[in-house]
């Protein structure tokens, strides 16, 4: 049996968990079961996926019987799969803590009876959009996972979320606009929009023509990805959401932006024809972000500039069009979710023992909960890119890159980058040393629970529903917390593995023989590459 004739599962099995959560949303504990148990079984679907594909591979599924270039099929490669897996690990313990966060709060109904329905449409839309092997229907994986959005980001109804939320949902719809009239732009020129079709067809156009498609979907997964001057949305829509939503805002929905470039850069718009605008790009991306960082006295705020910042190391290995540059950000993509998902979950922690996310009113955490620090110090020297960690592997990865390319634009890029790295150590270490390591008197405008006894270790969680459980730590979203942090270490413990899987998935990307031949069949030709300067 061919396992990725069960891709479609990645995205059925959400739709079908939302519809049963629907029913039971009058039955919160049937409810949470139910969320986390399809959501436990998609994950090990596509586990099986990646397996499938692990040492190269790629195969298509078409719905419907319908032969390509018509009707919808899914991509199941290395790339994807692994985007998949990423993806569902960290939205299964993003579950997990909101589910331990709504029993703590002793909240049976609302907003938990509205959350995991949306959440898991909001799963299903991004797996669907990692699987698309046609623009329109990664344009309607990005509609389901917006509107899912939408929903999550407003929960509470507080005037901030939905201020917010006006602003999330403005920009979210002029790019979805952008990116559909671009798709109908894409069909009037080549009369199809499936894309191993495309990447035959649009190499016969005009280069004037095919520089007009590829900036307009550019610009339109560029607003998605938040890349500068593109990004002025996400610093202050993400921080307003309930914790779990901006948790899995940050981790998932900018990466779907930057998978949808890669995608689309590597397979309709091969060579280098828009590399130096890309770079330039990603170096004030870098550089503008991570200096509104250091700006900041809110964690949130910090971590949400940090998020934009750091999606410029990716489209940085993304514009040198080599195999050295794009496995280099395939790995840090994989890294950056996991790893920024895990500390806005700690800051979750971090606001709930403390009792806010400005430094200004934290101090003297790492004596109030060792726990809590620890959480924080591991995944925030992870983002830092401190030795050995994955943080540091991907920049190295993307160092070396930029290095072996040795044009100006590499090399200030990868000075860039390197500075980067160093200014976001500075940016945690200032949390680090205010918010846990000073004494709580110290603090400008200290919460008065910092002022308290700290209580004893066998206090330091609360059981589920407890009593002290509103200032202490839940065990389920400690333990869900500490699931992700540990899995930001696997990517270092196995950053070799995934390397070569990387490795492998940017050759084929680049390559683009085998994408166009699975979904087209063996015989369909595979068009030159055409450069204009740099190398693959």
């Amino acid at each position: 049996m061919n396992l990725a004739s069960l891709a479609p599962l990645a995205v059925v099995l959400p739709i079908l968990g939302a519809a049963l959560t629907f029913v039971l949303i009058r039955h919160s504990r049937a409810q949470r079961a139910v969320s986390i148990g399809l959501l436990s079984l998609t994950l090990l679907l596509e586990c099986l996926l990646l397996a499938s594909v692990w040492n190269g591979g790629t195969s298509a599924v078409n719905i419907g019987g319908w032969v390509p270039p018509f009707g919808i099929v899914l991509v199941v490669d290395q790339f994807s799969s692994l985007m998949l897996v990423v993806s569902s690990a960290v939205s299964l313990a993003v579950l997990v803590y909101a589910t331990g966060q709504g029993m703590a709060d002793g909240d049976q109904d609302a907003p938990v009876s509205i959350f995991h329905p949306t959440y898991l449409i909001l799963v299903a839309g991004v797996s669907n959009a990692f699987l698309s092997g046609d623009l329109f229907n990664l344009y309607v994986g990005f509609e389901i996972l917006l509107t899912a959005s939408y929903v999550l980001m407003t929960l509470g109804g507080t005037g901030p979320r939905i201020r917010a939320g006006v602003t999330y949902v403005v920009v979210s719809v002029v790019s979805s606009v952008l990116f559909l009239i671009a798709i109908a732009m894409v069909y009037g020129a080549t009369g199809t929009i499936n894309m191993a079709d495309l990447a035959i067809k649009l190499s016969e156009l005009d280069q004037g023509t095919k520089t007009l498609l590829h900036v307009m979907l550019l610009v339109a997964f560029g607003i998605k990805a938040a890349v500068f001057p593109l990004s002025f949305w996400l610093p202050d829509s993400y921080p307003t959401a309930p914790a779990p939503v901006t948790a899995v805002f940050a981790g998932l929905l900018t990466k779907v932006g930057v998978y949808a470039m890669v995608r689309t850069e590597t397979l309709l718009f091969p060579g280098d024809s828009l590399n130096t605008p890309l770079m330039v790009v990603a170096l004030l991306t870098m550089v503008v972000g991570i200096l509104g960082a250091l700006a900041q006295s809110d964690i949130k705020r910090l971590l949400s500039f940090t998020l934009v910042s750091h999606i410029g190391y990716m489209v940085f290995g993304l514009a040198m069009s080599s195999v050295a540059g794009l496995a280099a950000a395939v790995f840090y993509v994989a890294h950056h979710i996991t790893i920024q998902t895990s500390l806005f979950l700690v800051t979750g922690l971090i606001e709930r023992r403390g009792g806010s996310s400005s430094v200004d009113r934290l101090a003297g955490l790492a004596k109030l909960s060792p726990l809590l620090a620890l959480l924080f110090f591991v995944p925030a020297m992870n983002l830092a890119g401190i030795p050995p960690f994955s943080g540091f592997l991907g920049k190295l990865g993307l160092m070396q890159a930029g290095i072996g390319l040795g044009t100006p634009l590499a090399y200030a890029l990868v000075i860039g980058g390197v500075l980067t790295s160093l200014l976001t150590l500075l940016a945690v270490a200032r949390v680090w040393n205010r918010a846990f390591w000073r004494k709580a008197e110290d603090a400008e405008h200290p919460d008065p629970v910092l002022l308290a006894p700290a209580p004893d270790a066998a206090r330091d969680m609360a059981p589920q529903g407890g009593p002290a459980a509103v200032r202490l730590l839940p065990r389920t979203m400690v333990g869900s917390t500490l699931g992700l942090v540990v899995l930001g270490v696997a990517l270092t413990v196995f950053a070799g593995p995934l390397f070569q899987v990387a490795d492998q998935s940017a050759a084929a990307m680049l390559d683009r023989s085998a994408y166009i031949q699975a979904v087209l069949g063996d015989g369909a030709p595979v068009p030159a590459l055409a450069l204009s300067g740099g190398g693959k």
